[in-house]
């Protein structure tokens, strides 16, 4: 799979482009989490300031929920904020789905404490997690979905409508999915979040590179390249691009495959799409469910918006 897409992806005619979900090896999910301890990045602090002050309001809209499920779990620490809420002391079936074999052990280290909590950990992508979710959930009891850190965003606009159907074919009538999402904001309060200072983000990023380096055997120069960030005013989107420094040619032997890169030329490694409310409230509906909460962080413009499935 992985030699398949990044063979497929550095053969793009025009602009090379490589799945996001490759940044997210083991060290790469290691930057990551640094990179939301950043003063530059908000996103993840406006997301528990409004766990922190309305865990509570989300909980009394969820009663007698069985099963939490969260899509890419990282190390477990939003869900802890909102587990004691969602289930309200009675046994609970915590499913942690992440690609990261390193932060499915940091969330069971996160969870392990927690009276009445089942932990599931469930190393897959999305799709695959979705799937293994019907074999462990018990049929006719309350879901919740947890698709939390704006990871949504990382879609492109109807990318992200195709998935959120894909999550609605996965749950019954009546579960709920917590969803957050990064909201329109100034680009000059953007861009240092996607390109910060101290470096972390450009580490983030190239680790891509070292990342295929190692899982297929290539021979990228990590110093061959440089993260670039940029905001798209047409699409608000942040784009995460690698930019090659010189002519070079890249072996990655895993995959039979050499691909050249000119001078100046990039692979785009992430976007970062800025919604409205709005928009939050009509992909919901177009994709099967109802709004029926949304809580708006004021100081770094964050919805969390609480979804049922019809």
């Amino acid at each position: 799979m992985l030699a398949d897409a990044v063979r497929t992806g550095l053969s793009q005619p025009g602009q090379k482009e490589l799945p996001c979900s490759f940044l997210y090896d083991e060290l790469g999910s290691t930057l990551f989490q640094a990179i939301t301890l950043l003063p530059e990045y908000g996103l993840t602090r406006a997301e528990m300031r409004l766990f922190r002050s309305h865990a509570a309001e989300m909980g009394a809209l969820l009663p007698n929920v069985e099963t939490v499920a969260e899509l890419g779990s990282g190390d477990g620490s939003k869900a802890r904020m909102l587990l004691g809420s969602l289930t309200k002391g009675s046994r609970t079936k915590y499913c942690a789905i992440d690609i990261s074999e390193r932060a499915l052990a940091d969330c069971a280290r996160e969870v392990r404490d927690m009276p009445g909590v089942e932990f599931h950990p469930l190393n897959f992508s999305y799709s695959e997690g979705l799937r293994r979710l019907r074999e462990l959930r018990n049929p006719g009891k309350p879901m919740v979905v947890l698709f939390l850190g704006s990871t949504i965003s990382n879609f492109h606009r109807h990318e992200s409508l195709a998935f959120m159907r894909e999550v609605r074919t996965a749950m019954d009538a009546g579960d709920a999915l917590l969803l957050g999402a990064d909201l329109d904001k100034p680009e000059s309060q953007l861009l240092p979040a996607y390109d910060d200072p101290t470096g972390v983000t450009a580490a983030f990023s190239i680790n891509l590179l070292g990342h295929i380096n190692r899982a297929l055997d290539a021979d990228f120069d990590l110093r061959g390249f440089a993260h670039e960030a940029r905001f798209n005013t047409t699409d608000r989107r942040i784009e995460m691009h690698l930019r090659s420094v010189r002519d070079q040619k890249v072996t990655i032997r895993a995959a039979d495959f050499q691909v050249q890169f000119r001078r100046n030329e990039t692979i785009w490694a992430e976007s970062s799409y800025r919604y409205s409310t709005a928009e939050l409230e009509t992909m919901a509906a177009r994709s099967g469910f109802s709004t029926i909460g949304m809580w708006v962080d004021p100081e770094w413009a964050f919805a969390s918006t609480l979804w049922r499935a019809n």
